[in-house]
């Protein structure tokens, strides 16, 4: 494993993510240790899985590799991306994933965790949701993944604004299930594993996975399921994703 340090102790699973060379930014190898991990651990025996950054950064992990996206006028964020994989295997995990944060969470990684069935976090924690900042169309199934967790208004906010979440914030808008002192947060992270352990994990897989399925069922008609596609369309096709990403490149404020 060269992005990500595992292990399976009390019947948890831990994964966690150990490239700060990229901030852990979620490269396509990073993303194919972490989800081959989510399929090997429940196998071997864990009841909850702990998502987690190896060393306590500033930075918890940065989001998508930038560097991976496309430059124009292809769909950065289509069905197969190695994210939109990553996020499924979290949200299909039999075994409860748990997010412990330290530090803040960038751009994809803010999908991510709120992929997570559980979250909790210390004072550092702060969450964005960064497209607006590259002129990047978020897909439909990303936006239900943050509607479904948080009121509306919150999710406009963060979408509008792509501006950080402090952590007092979070807990108090739903991010969080817990919001901890930095010293307790590994203890407590895993005092929560550990109860989850001791309960009935088939019954456990069967909550989650009639959660994700309700929790996804909007009826939406193909008509309307083109009209949302033409809406992103019409922005990976325009000026504002490549300016986007040129300025990300160029270390610059885009010029929208």
């Amino acid at each position: 494993m060269s992005f990500i340090r595992t292990e399976l102790a009390e019947r948890i699973g831990t994964i966690a993510f150990d490239n700060y060379a990229k901030r852990n930014a979620l490269s396509g190898e990073l993303i194919e240790e972490v989800i081959a991990a989510l399929e090997r651990l429940p196998k071997a025996g864990a009841r909850a899985v702990v998502l987690r950054s190896a060393l306590t950064e500033t930075v918890w992990s940065s989001g998508h590799d930038v560097a991976e996206l496309p430059h124009a006028d292809v769909d950065p964020l289509p069905y197969d991306d190695p994210l939109e994989q990553l996020l499924r295997a979290v949200k299909t995990c039999p075994a409860p994933v748990i997010a412990m944060v330290h530090g803040s969470v960038w751009g994809g990684a803010c999908e991510l965790v709120m992929a997570c069935d559980l979250v909790l976090a210390d004072e550092s924690a702060s969450f964005a949701i960064t497209p607006a900042k590259l002129g990047l169309p978020y897909n439909a199934a990303g936006i239900l993944t943050f509607m479904s967790r948080l009121p509306l208004n919150v999710v406009k906010e963060m979408f509008f604004t792509a501006e950080p979440i402090p952590a007092a914030r979070a807990a108090e808008v739903g991010i969080l299930n817990h919001l901890v002192a930095p010293e307790e947060l590994e203890s407590r992270t895993y005092a929560l594993a550990r109860v989850i352990a001791t309960r009935s994990s088939a019954a456990i897989a069967a909550f989650k996975e009639a959660m994700r399925v309700m929790s996804e069922a909007v009826a939406v008609s193909p008509s309307t399921y083109e009209y949302l596609h033409s809406l992103r369309r019409n922005v990976y096709f325009g000026p504002d994703y490549e300016e986007g990403l040129r300025a990300f490149r160029e270390k610059r404020p885009a010029a929208f």
